[in-house]
């Protein structure tokens, strides 16, 4: 299954590639005029968030994402929506996963 966000690609390379029309490519791919045209305006504070969340993880390394969050809208008083957060932090793949010992004691006990 190919994501909406490839698909926009792909239309933009039609258009760039083949001089079909925006229209034709969008219809074509199944992609909306609205989303070929949208440009995310924010990348710059996304690489802050980014930033952020490495440092945390590599100082705190048993916080997961709660904490977190929690950590830069509390302590740091970032308004960022957590939401925003979580998708950088998943984008970063710093999900904690349970080690293996916790996860023998788990099913041990």
């Amino acid at each position: 299954m190919i994501r909406p966000a490839q698909r926009r690609e792909l239309a933009v390379k039609a258009v760039a590639m083949k001089g079909v029309s925006i229209a034709l490519a969008c219809r074509s791919f199944e992609v909306s005029e609205t989303c070929y045209r949208y440009s995310p305006k924010l990348d710059d504070e996304n690489a802050q968030i980014a930033d952020l969340l490495l440092g945390l993880t590599t100082v705190k390394k048993t916080w997961g994402f709660g904490l977190c969050f929690l950590y830069l809208r509390n302590v740091q008083g970032h308004g960022w929506n957590h939401k925003r957060i979580y998708r950088i932090y998943r984008e970063l793949e710093l999900n904690l996963r349970p080690s293996r010992g916790i996860a023998l004691q788990c099913t041990a006990g």
